[in-house]
């Protein structure tokens, strides 16, 4: 069953806990970099790296937050956060016990930082 769009904005702002400057500053560190799998686009760019360019895009263009003031490819994209995080948050305590594990560089990328939660 498919979660209506209401329930994904809630959850992505519940599991998005980062701010459009905290994942910026985050992306543009190199350990940012190497957590993830490349896209196929050969640009070597991560796609949780990818993702979390349109995260910042999605609170930048909308910082209140405002339900009415997403369009359809927001949306898409949160529902795919939020199936990410809640995932990956689901099979690793890892992220939670070591920052600098894979899977916590990983989630930062998606704009969850476990050391937050």
């Amino acid at each position: 069953m498919v979660k209506d769009d209401q329930t994904v904005i809630e959850e992505f702002n519940d599991i998005v806990n980062m701010s459009a400057s905290d994942l910026e500053s985050w992306l543009k560190e190199g350990s940012s970099e190497d957590a993830g799998w490349s896209k196929d686009d050969g640009s070597g760019e991560t796609i949780g790296h990818e993702s979390g360019r349109k995260i910042i895009e999605i609170l930048n263009k909308n910082p209140k937050k405002d339900a009415e003031k997403y369009d359809e490819d927001d949306i898409a994209h949160m529902r795919r956060v939020v199936a990410y995080c809640k995932r990956h948050l689901a099979q690793e305590e890892k992220a939670k016990q070591d920052p600098d594990s894979k899977s916590a560089r990983s989630l930062k990328n998606w704009g969850h930082d476990p050391l937050k939660s």
